[in-house]
């Protein structure tokens, strides 16, 4: 848990140097980074973990509720950001694409294994490729081919940048057919490590991003916590663990890792899509440093007490 608190904030603190010392140089750089994984590194990883989850009717119906329970989020997301706030279309995308997308893997497995125990990753792992890779590839790239700035102007344009910015979904699709030996367990686990790999980018990438936003004079470093970021936060660490509880408690007894992944900060995959479709980029970085900072200093104590 210390290594990836420490990476955490290296990483961002160096894409804030790099910004500032290099100036726009360091955010094109990142920017073809992010595009490359979304191109080159998530198709497969998406694929080798899809084609190999496997899971009975009671994992199913905890999959489903999960479903309900981050709709359900995610419209009340929108009800805020279109009713509340009158937010853009860029903003209101980044809004819902930062309640949708969970940091499930750099940060969800450290803390199932720190918290519940090793013999709980199987559950995490399960949760992780049937309720986040979808929330992602199917949930996220959409949101950005509506709202975001350069998906297009009309219907067409939109839904043709959402098929052609969004390899993981084809990924995905061919993952539900493939049979289990397209997906060698060794591959699989490289894929992991690969996703996990990506964690000193992803926060590079956000620390870039806030300093960006502050060489404009747009938004001074740390971000602050406005209303949009402090939506986002709310809507990611608190609404969405609750709804899944609330929704599940009366139904089936939920797996602990489910409730626990769904408490996770913002995704850094939020990033992604931001630059990809062209969301509100203050938005996105600022719910993605400030619900992580919530929740590493909410589970640094918890860790060390379990």
């Amino acid at each position: 848990m210390a290594a990836i608190v420490a990476t955490i904030i290296a990483s961002t603190g160096a894409g804030v140097w790099a910004e500032l010392r290099y100036g726009g140089r360091a955010g094109r750089a990142t920017r073809q980074a992010l595009l490359f994984v979304l191109y080159v590194v998530l198709p497969p990883a998406t694929f080798l973990n899809l084609a190999r989850a496997h899971f009975d009717a009671d994992v199913g119906a905890g999959i489903g509720i999960a479903y309900v329970a981050l709709a359900g989020a995610a419209l009340l997301a929108w009800l805020v950001g279109t009713r509340l706030m009158h937010l853009s279309g860029p903003a209101m995308g980044s809004l819902l694409c930062a309640t949708l997308v969970a940091n499930t893997g750099y940060l969800g497995y450290p803390l199932v294994a720190a918290l519940l125990g090793f013999d709980r990753l199987s559950e995490a792992v399960v949760y992780d490729v049937l309720v986040s890779s979808p929330a992602l590839v199917l949930g996220a790239f959409s949101v950005g081919a509506v709202f975001g700035e350069r998906a297009g102007e009309g219907a067409r344009e939109r839904a043709t940048a959402f098929f052609t910015r969004n390899p993981a979904l084809y990924a995905a699709a061919l993952a539900v057919i493939a049979p289990d030996s397209l997906a060698p367990q060794a591959l699989v686990d490289a894929s992991r490590v690969a996703i996990v790999a990506l964690l000193p980018l992803g926060f590079f990438a956000v620390g870039a991003a806030l300093a960006e936003e502050a060489e404009e004079g747009t938004t001074p470093i740390p971000p602050p916590l406005d209303a949009p970021v402090a939506a986002a936060v709310l809507l990611r660490l608190v609404v969405a663990p609750s709804l899944l509880y609330l929704l599940a408690a009366p139904l089936i007894d939920l797996p602990g890792p489910y409730l626990l992944l769904a408490a996770m900060p913002c995704g850094i995959n939020t990033m992604i899509v931001t630059h990809a479709y062209g969301l509100d980029l203050r938005i996105s970085a600022g719910a993605v440093a400030w619900s992580t900072a919530i929740a590493v200093t909410a589970a640094i104590p918890i860790s060390l007490l379990t």
